[in-house]
């Protein structure tokens, strides 16, 4: 499991890994989470994560631009 930290995070938000967006539990409006499989992680290396928001979604997070947070690095050893 990945749990992703972020602000104001909606209800149609989602976890993105290396630009595949991830079936997301929402925990709540600060926290995302995710189950890591092999099919998305194959082995030890690093794998870029980030949130998308798609557009539209005023009443999630306040605009209906949408978009996609910068992408952090996630290291597996």
């Amino acid at each position: 499991m990945l749990t992703v930290t972020g602000s104001d995070l909606g209800a149609s938000s989602v976890v993105v890994v290396n630009g595949t967006a991830l079936t997301t539990q929402i925990l709540n409006s600060t926290q995302l989470q995710v189950t890591l499989t092999t099919a998305v992680i194959t082995g030890p290396g690093t794998e870029g994560v980030a949130i998308q928001t798609p557009g539209g979604n005023t009443s999630d997070v306040g605009c209906s631009s949408g978009g996609t947070s910068s992408s952090l690095t996630l290291t597996i050893t």
